[in-house]
């Protein structure tokens, strides 16, 4: 006898294939869902590595300002230490200057110049005298010249005194001390420092 199957085999056979079908396709997106997510970590974990790396050289750049701002500071207190070094070395120089002044005036002073005055005020000595000619006055301006001392010699007034059996004129020149540095000066330079400490 022959066997005939009447139970409904094409609906059970497209069931079967519908759920292998699901199977395949959950299997598919839980496996895209995976890959994605492994992804994303990956990136992830550079950015968060950039970061990291980015937040570091940031702190050393802060660190670094700090240490050029102090290195600043220390270069402007070397200067003004300098600089008050400089002062008082010239101050140093300078202590026994009206001895060599008048030394320097008695080499300088040619024969027919008489001095009547002296004054110095910083580093300007002005001279007050009478001449017995110009050329007398003119041979005194280019020794001052010519001195280790003296420099930038500049005649004020020569005035004739008619009164004089001589016929003197009179003379006022002022004459700068080479290197020396003016008294005010010198003292502003050194307060305004020693308040800084």
């Amino acid at each position: 006898m022959a066997y005939i199957n009447l139970l409904p085999w094409r609906e059970e056979a497209l069931k079967a294939k519908q759920k292998q079908f699901l199977t395949i396709l959950s299997a598919a997106c839980i496996c895209a869902f995976a890959l994605i997510v492994m992804i994303n970590l990956y990136f992830q974990a550079r950015v968060d590595g950039q970061i990291s790396r980015n937040q570091f050289l940031k702190n050393e750049i802060q660190q670094l300002d700090i240490q050029i701002a102090e290195i600043k500071t220390l270069n402007e207190k070397k200067a003004a230490l300098q600089k008050r070094i400089d002062v008082v070395e010239q101050l140093q120089r300078s202590r026994n200057v009206g001895t060599q002044v008048l030394d320097e005036i008695a080499k300088i002073i040619p024969n027919g110049i008489y001095i009547t005055r002296l004054s110095k005020q910083g580093n300007i000595i002005e001279i007050m005298g009478k001449s017995e000619s110009n050329n007398h006055l003119a041979n005194m301006i280019r020794a001052i010249e010519l001195s280790d001392l003296f420099t930038d010699a500049t005649p004020e007034s020569i005035t004739s005194d008619d009164d004089s059996p001589k016929l003197l004129s009179n003379f006022t020149m002022k004459v700068k001390i080479r290197g020396l540095v003016a008294d005010a000066e010198a003292r502003l330079v050194i307060t305004s420092n020693g308040a800084g400490k």
